[in-house]
């Protein structure tokens, strides 16, 4: 009998009798690893990544800007199979895996400072979408309503999240093949119709490979930092049979090529036309009526899965267990909630550069929070959870955790004062501060329970 088999057999009913069916350990896996793949291939095709490159200009040359793309995929990898692994062996989501850490009524703070960043790229990329397609419509039928479009967009893109992971399952195993083919489309036609300009703004800049350079990793990594913290979300869908290496390797081979594709597209386009709106650029970059349509729905496609993936679903999970919501319900209210971040300020050009400070502060605020998952899962509880506990309501983790919330508390304070690097620069500071309270306050003593400092 495995490890979760066990435990799943040892887990009192009684204590899943008010859970909704989507927090509850999962039962049956999904995905399998080629759906596993094409999952996070079509989750990683962001138009946020777009402008991370674009806020790259007169910073960066083009070899560093490839190697800081790189080496942020590197670390988003790492990252996600650590955060990821309590979620693929226990069948936990990341709301019921934090309660260890921050206590059952603590885990709304994580919750919330992860939620609130994916709602806003939420809203952006929905923007952005529906963009796309009402400049489409407008070719092809002369209809032109971009406030209209939108609200339907993210309508649309709400439904489909009702479905759960069966319906994004299909969605992105239908999306990569054409994802796939459209960024190496979308790469050569750029390439093509601005050589001449990319060439001489962007491959003659001298750049550093000093602080600017990790901050320019920060920057990919920040995008993908709400992702890293909800690997739990995702990784109790794979099937069991997957080991950590494979999943690293899944999530490096279909992250690192959407990153560097539209990265590089941000950051030649911008540096040749000094926009940085993907659908302004594709719609008069390309001669071709019939190209120009399907480059614009691909854009407008890309949005839905990497929404429905990474943007809706684990803010849907916090709202679910902070106020005791049905999924369903839970969906609607992050649909509206993203019309509210009023997206069509986030996507003006002189935004780029805020969007990118938005970026840096919000990972000095998720890294913290990584931190402790970690240290929580791998040294202090030698990755052995009793599931009951992380269920019961009124058990050893009923409450908050000080020890979890002081930590992120004290590793967000000094990330802020190295912003460009924030995510790195709170990891270490976080940790060292979890595990001592942990060990040695006394408040944190009822959250000992099945850790090395037990008794």
């Amino acid at each position: 009998m495995t490890t979760m088999e066990y435990e799943m057999k040892n887990v009192d009913e009684k204590l899943m009798k008010d859970v909704s069916p989507e927090l509850m350990p999962t039962k049956e896996r999904i995905m399998d690893k080629l759906s596993y793949f094409a999952a996070f291939m079509g989750g990683c095709v962001s138009i946020g990544t777009f402008s991370m490159g674009a806020s790259l200009i007169g910073i960066l040359n083009l070899t560093q800007a490839i190697v800081a793309m790189a080496i942020g995929c590197g670390v988003i990898a790492i990252a996600l199979v650590l955060a990821g692994a309590a979620g693929h062996k226990y069948g936990i989501p990341f709301t019921i895996q934090a309660r260890s850490a921050f206590g059952s009524l603590g885990v709304q703070l994580p919750g919330f400072l992860r939620g609130i960043p994916a709602i806003v790229w939420f809203g952006f990329q929905s923007w952005v979408g529906a963009g796309a397609l009402n400049i489409t419509l407008k070719t092809l039928t002369g209809f032109d309503n971009l406030p209209v479009i939108f609200v339907l967009f993210t309508a649309l893109q709400v439904v489909l999240a009702i479905n759960g992971f069966h319906g994004i399952k299909w969605l992105e195993n239908i999306a990569v093949v054409f994802i796939i083919g459209a960024l190496g489309y979308m790469f050569y036609t750029v390439y093509t119709k601005y050589g001449v300009e990319v060439a001489a703004t962007i491959t003659n800049i001298e750049g550093t490979w000093g602080l600017p350079f990790w901050g320019g990793t920060t920057a990919f990594l920040g995008i993908y930092a709400t992702m890293i913290l909800n690997a739990s979300d995702y990784s109790r869908e794979l099937v069991k049979k997957s080991r950590p290496s494979t999943t690293g390797m899944i999530y490096m081979f279909a992250i690192l090529p959407a990153t560097l594709f539209m990265g590089l597209i941000g950051l030649m386009v911008s540096g040749a036309t000094g926009s940085n709106d993907p659908v302004v650029v594709f719609s008069t970059a390309i001669d071709n009526q019939f190209l120009t349509v399907i480059t614009l729905v691909f854009v407008a496609f890309a949005q839905v899965t990497t929404n429905v993936l990474n943007n809706i679903v684990p803010p849907v999970y916090v709202l679910m267990n902070s106020f005791k919501i049905s999924y369903k319900k839970a969906v609607v209210l992050v649909g509206i909630l993203s019309v509210m971040s009023f997206p069509w300020l986030l996507v003006r050009e002189e935004s780029a550069a805020g969007l990118s400070l938005f970026v840096q502060i919000y990972s000095a605020f998720l890294g913290p929070i990584f931190a402790v998952l970690i240290v929580d899962y791998f040294l202090l509880r030698k990755k052995k959870l009793n599931l009951n506990d992380y269920y019961d309501m009124e058990g050893p983790f009923k409450g908050i955790n000080w020890a979890g919330v002081v930590a992120i508390a004290v590793g967000s304070i000094v990330s802020l004062f190295f912003i460009q690097v924030s995510w790195y620069a709170s990891l270490l500071p976080t940790g060292l501060v979890y595990y001592y309270l942990m060990k040695n306050w006394n408040k944190a003593a009822s959250f000992r329970k099945g850790t090395i400092f037990e008794g």
